[in-house]
């Protein structure tokens, strides 16, 4: 980290994350959406080891699930968006998959919050519209936001570029991401690391840093 006019400018991971200064944000880990993707298990497993982490060090969490609205809700543009997403031309024929209820809707069993966490529902594919993600970091003083989860290239990726323009850092753990189409994922990392706001880092890297926070209530944390 360095100063400058007062102003603490963070160049270094080891700089932001810190219980103080970033939390997780676990992206659509669905029930419904998992098993959507080939290596959907292997990120599950990343997640979890993720999650673990993080607890342990006091850093905060928030879950995200995409939401279906009933066809009696839906308006030009979730009829589009259907439509598209499952090769429909007649609007008639959609499904709302990921309904309220629905067992597609959870969170896979394996991650399920714990009482200190939040999990915000939403219609949109950046994580921060329509929800209280972002006067929840601000509120909590939060600089940098770390993103796991599914999928890179549909929602991952709005949500890096909003938290940017935010001034939110977002730091992207690239191999605890799964994708769909996995060469459009490649273009929105290279095209993430193009624009130079978003921290492009790896699992190994994050859990190192986590692992060497003190643990909070112990004498030596910070």
């Amino acid at each position: 980290m360095i100063t400058d006019n007062g102003i603490e400018i963070f160049t270094a991971l080891q700089d932001l994350v810190h219980p103080q200064r970033t939390a997780l944000l676990v992206y659509d880990m669905q029930v419904g959406i998992i098993p959507q993707i080939k290596e959907g298990a292997e990120i599950l497993s990343k997640v979890s080891s993720l999650l673990q982490a993080t607890r342990r060090a006091g850093i905060r969490t928030i879950f995200t699930r995409h939401m279906s609205l009933p066809p009696e809700l839906m308006g030009s543009f979730q009829y589009r968006m259907a439509m598209a997403w499952q090769g429909k031309q007649n609007p008639a024929e959609i499904s709302s998959p990921f309904l309220r209820d629905s067992q597609a809707f959870q969170l896979s069993p394996e991650l399920q919050p714990l009482p200190s966490e939040a999990i915000f529902d939403k219609l949109s594919m950046s994580a921060f519209e329509g929800t209280p993600l972002q006067f929840t970091l601000r509120d909590c003083g939060i600089r940098s936001l770390l993103l796991v989860g599914i999928a890179l290239e549909i929602g991952i990726e709005p949500t890096c570029r909003q938290a940017a323009d935010l001034g939110i850092i977002p730091i992207l753990i690239r191999d605890a991401c799964g994708a769909g189409n996995a060469e459009a994922a490649n273009h929105c990392v290279a095209s993430l690391q193009h624009m130079g706001d978003t921290i492009v880092t790896d699992l190994a890297t994050i859990s190192a840093l986590v692992s060497a926070i003190p643990v909070p209530g112990t004498s030596d944390s910070r």
